[in-house]
């Protein structure tokens, strides 16, 4: 057994001795409770994950993203940045985890925060999406660090806020201060769950709008006397289904998206009310009897690489304009909300033609390349920090984010944790030539 062989096997054992560690390690982030919104906990998952790779000889920066959307002094919204430089100069590789989970929703057999592990799975919200992935890249960088200490370069591991409602308090304000620009990190890869044996390249594009259906109000008993926005927003959808959703199903892209059905654009109608204002559960009084002067529908359309986003709009203001060419008193408002563009890694890039050999090396399969259908912090890693060598790969089976009794399996974190650890040997030491 030549050297390579040798310290590639020492890594790999150190890897497999890891386990409890790992198991212990992903358990104690799934019991801190970092739901968001609103924004929990942040500042404490943030020092104990400081405190972990400060022990490690990483040098620490915790950065509260000020004024991003939901940052507050009751949910002030912090991350933190660990960097460890080798003895030699060498590029930088990037692990960027979320540390923010989504509510727990109802259905649970075990205790969301509890960490329970069963049957060689760790139960909790956000063991999947992506605390498991956290942790496998932590014990991934420090196996790798006791096999080559001599490496090239320096590793990032950072762990951010609000993945979940947008990334701006997290990915977003640290690409802006300068935390992802191709002078300072060259590899990313992002442990979201898209599973052991695949590559992420990107994600499909967003676009979030509200559409508001302008009435009169009137008292219910002469709705003749008014103008319903209710019924003016039926037309609305009644058009949509008749030409936009059968429009949207034959658009196909060339995109590796999984699942199939992700491979169409897609349009969800996010939310709708129209009328008065819900009331609090406390209340057990009736509505007044009044005609709706106002109806709003939130709308979350996902588009392709191959569509523009002014085309998507402009989709959305014909199904508008054609209703109101047909209606009677039709007036309506549309506000953009939100939007990303679609973003593909190149397969040929570094980080992707590394990880792959690894993959090919741990599991002894070709990787499969995928993108997913909807967006994650990559989005503001290549649109705001121009960095295009950037994937997402790490434990976890997508289908069972934000589900109940969502899980993670050990054996699936230890995998992947060996196939993170060979490729940073061969992006920061000689083990690759």
């Amino acid at each position: 057994m030549n050297r390579q062989d040798t310290k590639t096997a020492e890594f790999l054992a150190r890897i497999d001795a890891a386990s409890d560690d790992l198991i212990a390690l992903t358990q104690d982030l799934i019991q801190i409770p970092t739901l968001n919104p609103p924004g929990e906990n942040y500042l404490q998952i943030c020092e104990y994950l400081a405190r972990r790779l400060a022990g490690r000889g990483f040098a620490i920066e915790m950065v509260r993203a000020y004024g991003t959307p939901g940052d507050s002094d009751k949910y002030p919204r912090w991350n933190v940045v660990a960097r460890r430089e080798g003895p030699r100069a060498g590029d930088c590789v990037h692990f960027n985890s979320h540390i923010d989970v989504v509510d727990v929703g109802q259905g649970w057999t075990y205790d969301p925060f509890g960490g329970e592990l069963a049957d060689g799975k760790i139960y909790g919200r956000g063991a999947c999406d992506m605390k498991g992935g956290l942790a496998t890249s932590i014990i991934a960088v420090e196996a790798f660090i006791d096999s080559w200490p001599d490496y090239s370069g320096a590793i990032e591991i950072s762990g951010t806020a609000d993945e979940e409602t947008g990334g701006f308090g997290g990915v977003a304000y640290l690409a802006e201060k300068g935390f992802f620009t191709p002078e300072r990190v060259q590899h990313v890869i992002i442990p979201e769950p898209l599973n052991k044996d695949r590559v992420c390249l990107g994600h499909r594009g967003v676009w979030w709008a509200e559409i508001e259906t302008h009435g009169h109000i009137a008292h219910g008993s002469m709705p003749f006397l008014g103008d319903c926005a209710v019924r003016h927003m039926g037309a609305v959808m009644e058009e949509m289904e008749a030409s936009l959703f059968p429009a949207l199903a034959l658009k196909r892209t060339d995109m590796p998206i999984v699942p199939e059905g992700a491979k169409q654009s897609t349009l969800n109608i996010n939310s709708i009310h129209g009328g008065q204002k819900e009331q609090d559960d406390d209340f057990d009084g009736l509505p007044s009897p009044v005609v709706p002067d106002s109806c709003k529908m939130i709308i979350d359309r996902r588009f392709l690489l191959e569509e523009n986003i002014d085309d998507v709009r402009q989709e959305m203001l014909d199904v508008l304009d054609k209703v109101q060419s047909e209606r009677e008193k039709f007036r309506y408002d549309i506000r953009d909300m939100h939007e990303v563009l679609p973003t593909m890694t190149d397969k040929k890039a570094p980080v992707v033609a590394t990880v792959s050999r690894a993959i090919e090396q741990v599991l002894e399969k070709s990787p499969e390349y995928v993108v997913s259908p909807g967006t994650y912090d990559q989005k503001h890693i290549d649109r705001i920090g121009r960095m295009k060598n950037c994937i997402a790969y790490g434990p976890g089976i997508l289908d069972l984010a934000h589900q109940p009794d969502e899980y993670i399996a050990v054996q699936d974190m230890i995998d992947s944790a060996k196939v993170m650890g060979l490729a940073l040997a061969e992006l920061l030491t000689d083990q690759g030539a």
